[in-house]
């Protein structure tokens, strides 16, 4: 079983795949001299315009089905911007959490072996 297949059983699957996908481009862009910082931010910074996306979709999903929601809620209306923005922040930082732990493996991916194994 290779490193990528492995890495789809964790929570982060989807992220940690892509991530793993690139390991050769990862140990090329180290190789070339990218700092690990550089590989960091690049990997977090496209985990999270995924994560964008998602709650873009998510909010506007949302925010069409509230009157069939409406039933379901106590104390709350269906459009609370309070409950709205504590979800998407909640989500936020949850992805935000699971994006790092394949981007912090891409930062430290050693060149040689990464180029050796391609």
């Amino acid at each position: 079983m290779s490193r990528c297949s492995s890495a789809l059983s964790a929570s982060h699957g989807v992220m940690a795949y892509a991530t793993c996908q690139r390991t050769h481009e990862m140990g090329l862009r180290i190789a070339l001299g990218a700092l690990p910082a550089q590989v960091l931010s690049l990997i977090l910074r496209q985990g999270l315009i995924m994560v964008s996306a998602g709650l873009l979709a998510g909010i506007v999903g949302a925010l069409l089905v509230t009157r069939l929601l409406a039933s379901f809620l106590f104390n709350t209306t269906a459009t609370d911007p309070l409950t709205f923005g504590a979800v998407v922040l909640l989500l936020t930082l949850v992805a935000a959490a699971a994006v790092s732990i394949p981007a912090r493996r891409a930062a430290s991916t050693d060149p040689i072996a990464a180029l050796h194994n391609e």
